[in-house]
């Protein structure tokens, strides 16, 4: 995949250690190397590190395989020995070859801990080192705003504080071995269907206190590099955009790393260079040689050229020059026993029991015999097939963790096709599973024709894809069940035996329909590769579960915002999830942060100051049950919300933290008071209201104890 010289130019190969910074090296001598560099290189040469190249080729040669090998992501000259980004996707792991597969980033959300997921991060820049990948996607930070987002499971939830920090936790991660991080989709990239066209339209206080926040929260924290999403934002494409990308992105945020687009239609004119695109993925087919004859035609600058490829050779140097943690990065490090084992860390720890009256955790003496129905149990199934999907070395279903454990003759399975037989074999057992959902078909990324491979006009030349063909995936259709599976928990309900449902799903799912007929409910999530495993250490308590919902689960579908997967306009404006529900005076079936134990946990001596432009927080939080287990303790802000109207609580800090029983840990939390203010559309500034401030700390957004302090 090496790029030919440009016509014209000296052939200076032998000399091209001279044009890379040596290991170690200063900003300073980073900076005076790309100053030789662009000096060096002609006009044709810098616009082709502006976009990336040979996909489609490749993606033909592999038979549409997404992953089969790196893909050029811009950057890069042979002629002087410059390396270009080589891209691998995620995020619930590296896309190329056998990786380790996590479970899906909405389920490392539900397990609020930035410290894991950090690991996480750091297994994927391992593991993209040792598949000869520069540069990765795997840090999708889009606000959940309604759960029939075809790809919620990509993201880690509906709160903007929340998003921020596990994201600037992924982002560190994988940049720890100088692997490039790309934060995406920039921005309100919030619906899959029509993100190809869809206007979306919001307010400044909108566009800065719920859509943005989390982007800046990467960025500060050094998450390199920016992608942005397809759609359009106030009118304007985002990928030529010079508001989000220049005015905000740059003048505002004073972001210095480099900003390419999505894959394949992510800009469409070449005034996408001067208002802040780097580079155009996967192919130059707007920049390229249109971007090189509007410079040589005076309608782009010079500048704008030497500007996109400083900042791209400077990030991409920081990282060459930076000493690696790890001595080298073998084939052998890929999904290898600890990673592997961190997998399984994470589906421990990500589930979430959603409802339980005493039927977990099920005990082995008194259930011989267990009946796992439905057709999901039995599949390996770790989320969509789009631009995400990971090829592990196996994957663990439901019903072989299962039999794993119990062994083959205790676990009689039934696909649920004929409910008679499906309640004669709960009948049969002690207890039953019913593992319920979706799959790939019903939500994921919405894959249409050859938009992916794109594809070759007369004589070669690229044209753009068709979106004529049949799609899969999308966003989804309806937030229930599917009605044979709530058929299925009925039928089983009917042979009177105890009755566990878990779901696989990406998001939200409605339970007003059968949840009466269960006696317990558990979120599972896309578990990744050692899902099965952890769900029969789960359900037969050998670990408690811990996890807590990223997103609001709502008694009516009524409830969350207007959603239209089809169309071609919508406005995004304050109010979701639980401050949607909070303003409406609706109460959530399951609230945001809500997540049973097998232990039980207690709050008491909330304390809040303000100092250093802070409020402190601590709380003592106390095991009260029986058993070692895991709780998130969640603080939540109340705002005056006199000077404009604002949500009447907002997430600003939490904590994980073990408890053995009996034990009690003091938490201390820290909230700025800059993540307080509003955003006045009359001065493009921020204000920091006066007065007395809710400080609100529990177990879940519905279950708080509370204190104030005046600012």
């Amino acid at each position: 995949m090496g790029e030919t010289i440009a016509a014209g130019a000296p052939d200076v190969r032998a000399d091209a250690g001279q044009w890379m910074p040596p290991k170690g090296a200063t900003p300073a001598q980073i900076d005076a190397h790309v100053d030789r560099l662009l000096a060096e290189l002609s006009l044709a040469e810098k616009v082709e590190m502006m976009s990336g190249r040979g996909f489609f080729a490749a993606l033909a040669e592999d038979d549409r395989v997404w992953g089969a090998r790196p893909y050029r992501a811009g950057g890069g000259n042979e002629r002087l020995g410059i390396p270009p980004l080589w891209f691998t996707d995620g995020p619930r792991g590296v896309t190329r070859g056998a990786s380790t597969c996590f479970p899906c980033t909405m389920a490392r959300g539900a397990t609020f801990d930035s410290d894991l997921e950090r690991r996480v991060g750091e297994v994927m820049g391992i593991e993209a080192r040792a598949q000869d990948c520069s540069f990765s996607g795997a840090v999708c930070i889009n606000l959940l705003r309604h759960p029939a987002w075809g790809r919620a499971q990509e993201t880690y939830g509906e709160d903007p504080w929340h998003l921020g920090v596990m994201g600037a936790a992924m982002g560190t991660g994988i940049q720890a071995h100088n692997v490039i991080a790309t934060v995406k989709h920039f921005a309100l990239n919030s619906m899959e269907n029509a993100r190809f066209k869809v206007n979306v339209t919001a307010s400044e206080r909108a566009l800065h206190e719920v859509y943005l926040p989390h982007f800046k929260h990467c960025l500060d924290a050094g998450v390199a590099t920016v992608m942005t999403a397809y759609n359009k934002v106030n009118g304007e494409y985002c990928g030529q955009d010079r508001t989000l990308l220049t005015d905000v992105l740059r003048h505002e945020w004073g972001f210095s790393g480099f900003v390419h687009s999505d894959w394949v239609r992510g800009v469409y004119e070449v005034y996408g260079a001067p208002a802040g695109l780097d580079i155009e993925n996967p192919e130059p087919l707007v920049f390229g040689e249109k971007l090189v004859a509007a410079v040589e035609g005076g309608s782009v600058e010079p500048a704008v050229i030497d500007r996109a490829c400083r900042r791209i050779l400077t990030t991409q140097f920081r990282f060459s020059t930076t000493e690696d943690p790890l001595p080298a990065y073998p084939a052998e490090l890929v999904a290898s026993a600890p990673h592997r084992a961190l997998a399984l860390e994470v589906a421990e720890k990500c589930a979430v029991l959603l409802e339980n009256d005493g039927t977990l955790p099920l005990r082995r003496e008194a259930v011989r015999r267990i009946a796992v129905l439905g057709a999901l149990a039995d599949m390996e199934n770790t989320g969509d097939n789009g631009s995400s999907r990971v090829r592990p070395p196996y994957v663990i279903s439901p019903l072989a963790g299962l039999r794993a454990m119990l062994g083959e003759d205790a676990v009689a399975f039934d696909a649920g096709e004929d409910l008679d037989t499906a309640r004669k074999v709960a009948a049969d057992a002690d207890a039953v599973v019913v593992v319920t959902g979706y799959t790939a078909k019903e939500e994921g990324e919405y894959i249409i024709g050859d938009v992916a491979l794109g594809a070759d006009g007369e004589g070669g030349a690229q044209r753009r894809p068709s979106l004529s063909a049949v799609p899969i995936g999308g966003d989804r259709t309806s937030l229930e069940l599917p009605e044979d599976q709530v058929a299925l928990i009925r039928a089983a309900a009917d042979s009177g035996k105890p009755v566990v449902v878990v779901i696989v799903a990406g998001s939200a799912v409605l339970v007003e329909d059968w949840r009466d007929r269960a006696n317990a409910i558990l979120m599972g999530f896309y578990a990744g590769m050692e899902g099965g495993t952890a769900l029969a250490r789960l359900l037969f308590g050998e670990v408690s579960p811990s996890g807590k919902l990223p997103f609001t689960v709502a008694r009516d579908t009524a409830h969350y915002p207007f959603f239209d997967r089809d169309a071609e306009a919508i406005e995004y404006d304050l109010w979701h999830g639980y401050t949607r529900l909070d303003r409406d005076g609706h109460e959530a079936r399951y609230a945001f942060g809500h997540g049973l134990s097998y232990a039980a946990f207690s709050y008491r001596a909330l304390k809040a100051s303000v100092a250093d432009g802070a409020i402190a927080v601590s709380v003592a939080v106390r095991n009260e049950g029986g058993v070692t287990a895991d709780e998130v303790a969640q603080c939540y802000i109340r705002v005056p919300g006199i000077a404009v109207e604002r949500q009447a609580k907002l997430l600003r800090a939490f904590r994980r933290l073990t408890l053995a029983p009996g034990e009690t840990r003091i938490v201390e939390m820290t909230v700025p008071l800059d993540s307080l203010r509003w955003r006045d559309p009359a001065t493009h500034g921020w204000q920091l209201e006066s007065g007395v401030y809710g400080v609100a700390v529990g177990g879940a957004s519905d279950r708080l104890i509370e204190t104030q302090v005046a600012i």
